[in-house]
């Protein structure tokens, strides 16, 4: 096993027997240790990543914007996308940073997992423009966020990357899933990053996206019943059918044939749109 240790982050004692039990006086010393053992850790990880090509099957460079970056003309994405990410989390319009639920899209920002700032300068500056439309619009490095945590605030994540900022809450999910945007399209990672991934990974048992309940239940990942359960969210008058009312009351409207209220409700035209 290997240990990591970073100030910003609690240490956790794994592998004991009784974790329950109260701490002895000796707790100081073995803290100590511990953290001595973790710094070695860090050191170790640190000189292997900074001695390698390659981590994880990501190449390791230095960040290094080849050319001007203008988020508006290079990286567009529609404001439908919003819905496709909504969709995604089972109709739940939820903040995985935070563990918070809204009552609308309107509550929240389109963010992107990988900033495309940062995805620039590790290797988009160079590709055409088509592949930086589609790394804008790519559901696999979006997620919903609320303005105070996606915009640039004394808190929030802006364009930063791991080694910058961590999520308070689905650290795993969210490192998992910065490596597979950025083995999807080749870009490359620094030292600094790479380390604090590498140490947060070391700690995880699953990377998925973990659901926290509003009454302080424990957090689990969304269930295949939870995701096809429109009815329960959008059918308000309980007759087994959603209106363009009811999608409207919800935020969900226009509603496409990815959506999971669309099977509950009537595309007159077929076009794979209802309540345009």
């Amino acid at each position: 096993m290997r240990f990591l240790f970073f100030p910003s982050e609690a240490i956790v004692f794994r592998n004991m027997e009784k974790p329950h039990q109260s701490i002895n006086k000796k707790v100081p010393l073995m803290i100590t240790k511990l953290s001595i053992t973790f710094l070695i850790g860090a050191q170790f990880s640190l000189s292997a990543i900074a001695n390698s090509d390659t981590w994880r099957g990501l190449k390791v460079a230095p960040e290094n914007r080849c050319s001007p970056y203008d988020k508006k003309t290079q990286y567009p994405y529609p404001q439908s996308v919003e819905d496709d990410i909504v969709a995604s989390m089972g109709g739940l319009v939820y903040g995985p940073y935070s563990g918070s639920y809204f009552e609308s899209d309107t509550e929240t920002d389109i963010e992107h997992i990988v900033a495309t700032s940062e995805a620039h300068d590790s290797g988009l500056c160079a590709a055409p423009l088509s592949v930086k439309n589609a790394f804008a619009s790519d559901l696999l490095n979006l997620t919903l966020a609320a303005p105070a945590i996606n915009r640039c605030s004394s808190s929030g994540k802006c364009g930063k990357d791991a080694a910058e900022w961590m999520p308070e809450k689905n650290k795993c999910w969210f490192a998992n899933r910065i490596i597979e945007v950025r083995r999807k399209y080749s870009l490359t990672i620094d030292i600094a990053e790479a380390t604090r991934l590498d140490a947060e990974l070391a700690t995880c048992t699953s990377t998925e996206m973990l659901f926290f309940a509003d009454n302080g239940a424990e957090a689990k990942p969304l269930q295949n019943t939870e995701k096809q359960d429109a009815l329960t969210l959008y059918d308000d008058n309980k007759n087994g059918r959603i209106t363009c009312a009811e999608a409207r009351k919800h935020n969900i409207a226009p509603v496409k044939k990815s959506h999971i209220a669309y099977p509950f409700m009537r595309d007159t035209d077929g076009d794979g749109v209802v309540c345009e």
